[in-house]
């Protein structure tokens, strides 16, 4: 272990659990479980990222990968998340919940392909919800079915355009009643929901959020003054609700990219958002490399640093930086999401090797 990443090691405590270390692992679609039904395929990949040092893993899986991390020395949060009008009609999920695609607004995103999907359709106009606490219920039951089957607490995704999102911006949000205009109204759902996940895993929520992101379209670029005072606002509320951690999602080339509309609202999301957070730990996302994670740190700006990508093709990241090893596994594109058959879904998956020690 180098002196510029002895930060990285420190033990940290989150809610209720402590630790090892200060490198969390995002939750990532690999979309490895057909039916949705997670597999032994999805069990070998977690158990792999566990031994291979992961302080925090964040993802949507069930009982027998919570226990087989726990054996492994590491700890296990489910992201929560809800789509609204990013998922399409057709899509397995979607028909199997048999529920229209909803949203705040009957407002559809733009651009977008679903490439899952015959004739790789965009997206489509969704249905307003009529009544958003029958949504947050659904959190609720999803918060207690986690419990259930041994994650060590929930994380709710509020980045990347999905519902949450949905809700805070006026984009995609043109309600007229309690659940829209006003930024106070706007931000009552994400908090509804996080009180919600709060009083079935207590101390052990936290939320994603992603300020400046186009991703998934979100129509969606508020204009700066009113994104700043948006998530402002929004934070320093959910700060008040004695959270695990929060996410900041910083602005990325490769998600947040413009078209020919201006998709992501950039600023510096550690700058405008971290003073405003005084009880919840701190993780920051997005284009993170160990080295300045470790300033982060080291500085007291940020608590941890949570990767996605390069736990993609490293199992064992953290301890490549424990013993100085390169990150120079070759990503597999074509298998980042699909595979068809349970051979195909440990290509580009389970498959990525470990370094020399």
């Amino acid at each position: 272990m180098s002196s510029e990443t002895a930060s990285l090691f420190q033990p940290l405590q989150l809610g209720d659990i402590t630790i090892r270390n200060r490198v969390g692992m995002s939750a990532l679609t690999r979309n490895r479980a057909p039916g949705t039904v997670p597999n032994d395929v999805m069990d070998e990949y977690y158990v792999q990222r566990a031994v291979g040092g992961a302080g925090l893993i964040q993802v949507s899986a069930w009982k027998k990968i919570t226990d087989d991390v726990h054996a492994a020395g590491s700890y296990i949060y489910a992201q929560l998340w809800h789509l609204g009008r990013v998922s399409h009609p057709d899509a397995p999920e979607q028909k199997l919940a048999g529920v229209p695609v909803y949203a705040p607004s009957a407002i559809a995103a733009r651009g977008g392909k679903f490439r899952h999907l015959p004739g790789l359709p965009g997206y489509v106009t969704p249905t307003a919800i009529d009544d958003p606490w029958t949504i947050i219920k659904q959190f609720k039951e999803a918060a207690t079915n986690a419990k259930e089957a041994g994650f060590d607490g929930v994380e709710l995704h509020g980045a990347n355009g999905y519902l949450i999102t949905q809700f805070l911006d006026t984009n995609s949000n043109q309600r007229t009643d309690q659940w829209g205009g006003s930024v106070e109204n706007r931000s009552r759902f994400g908090l509804e929901v996080l009180k919600a996940l709060v009083e079935v895993f207590g101390r052990n929520v936290a939320v994603k959020l992603s300020p400046t992101g186009g991703y998934n379209d979100r129509f969606l670029k508020m204009p700066l003054q009113e994104t700043l005072d948006t998530y402002s606002y929004f934070i320093t509320e959910a700060d008040k609700l004695n959270l695990a951690y929060i996410t900041l999602v910083r602005y990325s080339a490769m998600t947040d990219v413009e078209f020919e509309w201006k998709r992501a609202t950039y600023h510096d999301i550690v700058e405008s958002y971290r003073h405003l957070i005084k009880n919840a730990k701190v993780f920051v996302n997005a284009g993170v490399t160990p080295e300045e994670g470790a300033k982060l740190i080291s500085s007291g700006t940020a608590d941890a640093i949570s990767i996605g990508f390069s736990w993609i093709t490293h199992p064992d990241l953290v301890k490549r930086i424990q013993h100085g090893k390169p990150l120079n596994n070759i990503p597999d594109f074509p298998h980042l999401q699909w595979g068809k058959s349970e051979k195909d879904l440990r290509v580009g998956y389970t498959d990525y090797p470990e370094a020399e020690y």
